[in-house]
């Protein structure tokens, strides 16, 4: 079935000189690198100790779109297992790939939801400082499909590494029960981590909500993130600040509790996580769900993915390690 496209111009990163931009809140400068292929490191560790196979994977991006501008960061490289840092330092081919993929013209998938809502043409690139890592960002003109006109959060990857099919697009707004439904996990969850109790109780703790749909998946999810002590963006928190990141699936009795991560401020640094989009983008048949991570200085990513019926964190930058 043929899709009619909705042209969005998107900037993501400034092609020239130096500007101040912002990505969901955040101030980013972006400054034009010296040359377009001059090779990024990025100063990421693995979270334990383990060798890298010498193969690309396909390049994951994360956006926020305004009107008709949006700003896409470099996540990283797709494998199996897990998200790994870009550029893989091992590989010799890395100038020539970033060429290839950041050359004008070169075309990029675009996903909000778990789905694919249309394309990204690729102009320019240069580094977005304010993220963990010397990560790259990349501007383009995006097509959006009719129906996913109102998106904001948007995912990407290389249209010529990805076979994935136009879908429904969907967007959910939580519901009374699903509100309920974090308020009832958070209640439970503080406890079992011997955290104090919200002074003003859980619903004034909860700053973001999100319901969503997943793929393979009967019930709908939601997600939520609480902060005691401290806000939803980058800062220093408060003495005895910490951040409690829930999920709840839907099933035949109501909803129950998926996933849960606590982060005290005070033992690690700050790492308040924030749902931002899900998709299955390393192509097994469930999504996977991609967090926007808030720290003391920078922001950064986290990712879970399912194993068997549980939710497991399998990548998280090293700036927000915890």
């Amino acid at each position: 079935m043929q899709k009619h496209l909705l042209v969005v111009a998107v900037i993501l990163t400034a092609g020239t000189g130096c500007d101040n931009v912002e990505f969901g809140g955040l101030d980013i400068a972006l400054q034009a690198p010296e040359s377009a292929t001059k090779q990024t490191t990025v100063d990421l560790a693995p979270t334990e100790t383990a060798e890298y196979p010498d193969t690309n994977g396909a390049l994951l991006l994360a956006g926020m779109r305004q009107g008709a501008i949006g700003r896409f960061i470099v996540v990283g490289e797709v494998h199996l297992d897990t998200i790994r840092p870009f550029p893989n330092t091992k590989l010799s081919d890395n100038d020539e790939r970033i060429a290839k993929l950041i050359a004008p013209g070169s075309e990029w998938a675009v996903f909000s939801e778990g789905v694919r809502v249309g394309r990204m043409i690729a102009q320019s690139v240069g580094p977005a400082i304010g993220f963990c890592g010397a990560r790259t960002a990349i501007s383009g003109v995006v097509e959006l499909v009719v129906t996913a006109a109102s998106a904001e959060r948007l995912l990407a990857m290389p249209a010529a590494e990805v076979n994935k099919p136009y879908e429904e697009y969907r967007e959910l707004s939580h519901t009374y029960e699903q509100r309920v439904a974090t308020l009832a996990i958070a209640g439970d969850a503080i406890p079992r981590y011997g955290a104090t109790w919200p002074e003003s109780g859980t619903l004034t703790a909860r700053e973001h909500i999100q319901s969503f749909q997943l793929r393979n998946t009967p019930g709908q999810s939601i997600a939520a993130t609480f902060i005691v002590g401290d806000n939803l963006g980058v800062g220093n928190p408060e003495q005895g600040a910490y951040s409690l990141f829930v999920m709840g699936h839907e099933n035949d009795s109501g909803y129950v509790e998926s996933y849960t991560w606590y982060h005290d401020a005070a033992e690690d640094g700050k790492a308040a996580a924030r749902y931002f989009d899900h998709l299955d983008w390393d192509g097994d048949g469930l999504d996977e769900i991609l967090l926007d991570v808030f720290g003391n200085q920078k922001r950064s990513f986290a990712a879970l993915s399912r194993q068997g019926d549980s939710w497991v964190r399998n990548y998280q930058d090293n700036c927000a390690e915890s």
